[in-house]
């Protein structure tokens, strides 16, 4: 038994200095390499990656490829964006990996289109799937490494809280309100909404934000310039549906980006087409459409011009030949219905024919109809069958292209070497836009 145990003693010292070993590789590799902080984007290899994750609480990785455009495209914007979030109270660091070189680190991180970008924050990565123009990658990320509830001590830090949070977000800030009551839904919305909440104000900040006593709960969206206040109850299902409701605006212009925010309200969507949303006719119709809106919440209103999406637009049966604006009302998914008698709407006293529509459909008075085209799911998936679909193609041509280069070289004993890149990409379905207003978050490269 002795014998034994004095045989087990050096296999005992090993296992804790390969313990050891194990606990302080982190630290060590992380004081090994030196990364600079001055907001230069970083460029990372397997032998640096996860020395710089556990470097820094918030950074950026851009996994790319040399061959892909939309890469080349989003590098500069990189370039701006990072000494500004280099420079934020909370950092956060922008770094890039060559995806298509260094296979291990993207298989293990689930890279399958270029570019890809996952933002670390304390070392566990989370795919930022916003907008990559510099300015509003700075706007969204700062959104990621803000407080879920801020706490707000004055009128002045009110002033501050809402210049900081900026215009593509709405702000719920929280009057004379304790503060666990918003707590859970500011984690809950943490990627789609400020929440605050003001423990010191004056009747200035009353007045400014248009509320008479507290607990009062205000919503402001600066993009489009409304405002209301909640009173209560704050039990139950109330104070989120108030939240919930106001994470989309009183009419809502349909694109890309808005049919993601409809993809998670369950409410039907009473769609107006028209010809250009931007035309004077057209503004004055959308306020309209914000008055209809307001005194029914149930619906969600939104609009939607030919010339900004035709293809969107199509799958409504609308032609050229169509009278416009039409109103509609759709699931969301594969049915619409038409109101008997409210096709279109006149120019004149519009407000009226939209409370006649509004009670034509709600009395039933209507038509079902199927959508042409991809449901509202259809349209944000339709990337990924597109992605699929050029995949295929991509295998295809590349095999027919080995068939021939093994042909050739029976006859012709030196090969010329080709490096084809894939112009192939993954884009949005508004292809009439231009580069620059086509590159959307989700565009990406197999």
């Amino acid at each position: 038994m002795a014998a034994t145990l004095r045989r087990a003693k050096p296999f005992a010292a090993l296992l804790v200095l390969w313990i050891w070993a194990r606990v302080w590789s982190l630290p060590i590799a992380t004081a090994y390499h030196e990364f600079p902080r001055d907001g230069t984007v970083i460029e990372l290899d397997d032998s640096n990656f996860d020395a710089a994750i556990a470097a820094f609480d918030f950074i950026l990785v851009d996994f790319y490829a040399p061959w892909c455009g939309h890469c080349k495209r989003l590098s500069p914007e990189l370039d701006t964006a990072a000494p500004v979030l280099a420079g934020m109270s909370e950092p956060i660091l922008i770094a890039k990996i060559n995806a298509d070189k260094y296979t291990k680190l993207a298989s293990k991180y689930e890279i399958d289109g270029f570019p890809t970008m996952k933002l670390f924050m304390h070392g566990i990565p989370v795919e930022y799937t916003g907008p990559r123009k510099a300015e509003l990658l700075v706007r969204f990320l700062k959104k990621f490494v803000a407080p879920d509830v801020s706490l707000l001590e004055s009128d002045s830090a009110i002033r501050d809280f809402v210049e900081a949070a900026g215009s593509n977000f709405p702000i719920f800030i929280g009057f004379g309100l304790n503060e666990s009551v918003i707590v859970d839904y500011g984690s809950k919305y943490k990627k789609k909404a400020w929440f605050s909440v003001a423990k010191d104000f004056s009747e200035e900040m009353m007045v400014a934000y248009d509320f008479d006593k507290v607990p009062a709960l205000v919503f402001l969206h600066p993009k489009y310039n409304e405002q209301s206040v909640f009173y209560g109850p704050f039990e139950g299902d109330f104070l989120e549906e108030f939240i919930r409701q106001n994470q989309l605006p009183l009419a809502v212009p349909i694109n890309m980006e808005t049919l993601k925010l409809l993809n998670d309200d369950k409410r039907k969507i009473v769609l107006t087409i028209m010809e250009d949303e931007l035309d004077e006719k057209s503004i004055k119709l959308v306020k309209t459409l914000r008055s209809a809106a307001t005194a029914n919440r149930d619906l969600v209103f939104g609009y939607v011009g030919v010339k900004q999406w035709e293809e969107f637009v199509d799958t409504f049966d609308v032609s050229k030949s169509s009278q416009l604006p039409k109103m509609l009302v759709w699931d969301g998914n594969e049915e619409y219905q038409l109101v008997v008698g409210s096709e279109r709407l006149e120019e004149e006293d519009q407000g009226t024919q939209i409370s006649h529509f509004l009670e034509g459909y709600r009395s039933g008075r209507t038509i079902k109809k199927k959508v042409s085209g991809p449901s509202l799911l259809g349209f944000i998936h339709s990337l990924v069958s597109i992605k699929t679909v050029y995949l295929i193609l991509f295998v295809v041509a590349v095999l027919m292209l080995m068939q021939y280069l093994s042909g050739q070289s029976e006859e012709d004993p030196v090969m010329r070497r080709a490096h084809v890149e894939p112009e192939s990409s993954y884009r949005s379905i508004s292809e009439n836009q231009s580069i620059d207003e086509g590159y959307q978050p989700g565009d990406k490269e197999d």
